[in-house]
């Protein structure tokens, strides 16, 4: 009786999605690709279709689709096995008793699952797929949305204004991140070494001072250093007091200058984490190797470049390949010190904007979704190339027995 109960329910749920299919389904996986036939006139009292949503109800419908059959696939496939190996398969009270008991967990993550299929998939896959559309700009609901394929990475890489700036910020961005990335790195080790030192007195009161800069909001101490470097801030007023002439550190045509205060600034925020970082790794250092490698006449030099760097850094590949990355993402530092410039031979841009800040300044504030889906695409690939061609030619990768 119990089988039978079970076989009705999966009846019912099939039941249930075909239902789905036919009232719902079918008719959003075909609005996915169409992305509509009739275009909205308020003058004329025509609704239209919406190609955004008919896009994300066709993006929910094939996720629908998905979880569905991969539900029925392995509850069916395990009751198909049963019988082929003459075992009766489980009633429905079993069923519940495996779900409630074994496979508890699935249960459990069960309305997590759905959840990031819903709040978290979902929105990755509708940016990508604006890539591929021509959405943005005077192509707005009402208007229909059409599918172009590649036609913005093409607009990106090799057409026009749009591929002269992409490639003048590519080529800053990378550098912007190597640079970061390294000088907080090492600013970090170089004060965690200093305060490490047996001579250093009061070392719990001048470790204070970077974790009091790292736990105050990073966009107040932006904030702080835009009024410092501003016309009526104190470093011009120093300047001009001198007798000389008030200096645009953040101005249009500021060029090095700008890039130099981001990257100091941007270090200043950065270097107390790393600091903490370095500080709990060396206190498990070997003391024993450094003993050894003085009477071998190692100097210190010698000695932090083949006992301590190689150690710390194998224990923080993954934090700095993380480091590089988000220095390569990080849309605050030149939002809030030059946010609203654009430079000549940038288009909408200035020279200090990062991929980041370009994307957000095509699609948030000028409208064009599609061109900004296409440069978080292509941020994607080489965020994602970098960090796993790095990692996996790490000595934390190849030599992970090395330390241990």
């Amino acid at each position: 009786m119990e089988r039978i109960v079970k076989g009705t329910l999966y009846v019912g749920s099939l039941a249930l999605f075909i239902y789905y299919l036919v009232v719902e389904g079918i008719a959003d996986i075909i609005g996915f690709f169409t992305l509509g036939t009739v275009e909205g006139n308020a003058w004329l009292g025509i609704e239209g279709d919406n190609s955004v949503i008919m896009m994300l109800k066709g993006i929910l419908a094939f996720i629908i689709i998905i979880l569905y059959t991969s539900f029925l696939v392995v509850n069916v496939k395990r009751d198909v096995t049963d019988i082929r190996n003459g075992v009766k398969p489980i009633g429905l009270r079993a069923s519940i008793s495996r779900y409630v008991d074994k496979k508890f967990y699935v249960v459990a993550l069960a309305i997590p699952v759905i959840g990031v299929c819903i709040f978290n998939v979902l929105p990755i896959i509708f940016m990508i797929l604006i890539a591929f559309t021509n959405y943005g700009g005077e192509i707005v609901p009402p208007k229909l949305v059409d599918w172009v394929g590649l036609e913005n990475f093409k607009k990106i890489l090799v057409l026009g204004e749009l591929k002269d700036t992409f490639f003048k910020i590519l080529g800053w961005n990378i550098v912007w991140a190597i640079l970061s990335t390294l000088c907080s790195y090492f600013g970090g080790l170089g004060l965690a070494l200093l305060l490490n030192k047996k001579c250093v007195k009061g070392k719990t009161f001048w470790r204070s001072f970077p974790i009091l800069a790292y736990a105050l909001p990073g966009f107040i101490t932006l904030l702080a250093f835009k009024f410092m470097f501003s016309y009526g801030g104190p470093i011009n007023y120093y300047i001009t007091a001198a007798g000389g002439k008030a200096i645009g550190f953040l101005d249009v045509d500021a060029g090095i200058k700008a890039k130099i205060i981001g990257l100091c600034v941007n270090t200043w925020i950065s270097v107390p984490s790393s600091m903490l970082l370095a500080t709990g790794i060396l206190s498990n250092m070997n003391t024993e190797l450094y003993e050894a490698a003085s009477i071998d006449g190692a100097t210190r030099w010698k000695q932090f470049t083949k006992i301590t760097l190689p150690f710390v850094v194998f224990s923080t590949t993954p934090v700095l390949i993380t480091s590089f990355v988000g220095n390569f993402n990080n849309f605050g530092i030149f939002y809030f010190l030059r946010g609203g410039l654009y430079c000549d031979g940038y288009f909408l841009a200035s020279d200090t904007d990062l991929l980041i800040n370009w994307l957000y300044n095509m699609s948030i504030d000028n409208n064009y979704y599609a061109i900004g889906a296409a440069i978080s695409l292509v941020i994607f690939v080489i965020t994602s190339v970098i960090s796993l061609t790095t990692y996996v030619r790490s000595a934390a990768f190849k030599k992970e027995d090395t330390f241990r």
